[in-house]
């Protein structure tokens, strides 16, 4: 951050900007930027010995790939989200999703079955990962189902609130002594469904793959209530029980 970054002040702008967020990103993922803290132009572009230009681009970026969040009137944050908030975005990412991964169901070809499969093998040969490399793996994953629904503008929401997601998750994730904590191993099920090979419902099937992560992640959505989701914690017995007395 010395004569190296004087230099670049002779590049082109693309280029300064790319150097910049590089430089904000490693400083977010290494601990140096704490999630919920400010990110002032000002004092990054004095920094990174810079104009407020590069920086409030590089920003907007990272923005984009959901490190950083921008709080109206007040600026821009590193991400960071209340258990709630976690939440709620998954409450929407199964109704969301799920209208994703129909679309991709009818759209299906040999060619879109093909990437998905490579995906989800890669994900299943993991254990080499980091968690951040995990991550983007699981989101490439997911994207890929988005864009093949066919709707750019279910895409553009789902990029919009699972990017933020996603990240705030794998800083959490890199806080945590064990390695690697990012789950994989999880994404045949949503193949299946896809492919039309498995009995879960769209909806079902993203229920039970953010289970693996979080708990009781459709706690703020409609599902909760119409189709009393508990039944993937209950036993057979225990739902026929259950239907028994609520017929008396």
């Amino acid at each position: 951050m010395n004569t190296s970054l004087s230099a670049l002040k002779e590049l082109p702008s693309v280029t300064l900007k790319g150097h910049v967020v590089e430089q904000i990103r490693n400083a977010i993922l290494s601990g140096a930027f704490q999630p919920g803290e400010r990110m002032n132009e000002v004092q990054l572009a004095k920094q990174f010995k810079v104009s407020r230009i590069p920086v409030r681009e590089a920003l907007g970026q990272l923005q984009e790939q959901g490190l950083v969040m921008n709080k109206p009137r007040r600026g821009m944050f590193v991400i960071s989200l209340s258990e709630e908030d976690v939440q709620r975005i998954n409450s929407l990412r199964i109704l969301l999703e799920s209208e994703a991964i129909k679309l991709c169901q009818a759209n299906m070809t040999p060619t879109i079955a093909k990437r998905l499969e490579i995906l989800v093998e890669r994900m299943e040969d993991h254990s080499k990962r980091t968690d951040l490399e995990a991550s983007a793996l699981d989101l490439e994953f997911h994207r890929t189902i988005w864009a093949y629904s066919g709707n750019p503008y279910l895409e553009k929401s789902l990029n919009s609130v699972v990017t933020v997601l996603f990240a705030h998750q794998a800083l959490t994730y890199m806080k945590l002594d064990s390695q690697p904590k990012w789950p994989l191993d999880h994404h045949r099920a949503l193949l299946n469904v896809l492919l039309g090979t498995s009995e879960n419902s769209p909806e079902l099937a993203m229920i039970k793959h953010l289970r693996v992560r979080y708990t009781n992640p459709e706690r703020f959505c409609s599902f909760a209530l119409h189709w009393g989701v508990t039944v993937l914690e209950t036993s057979p017995n225990k739902r026929k029980a259950k239907k028994t007395r609520a017929s008396r």
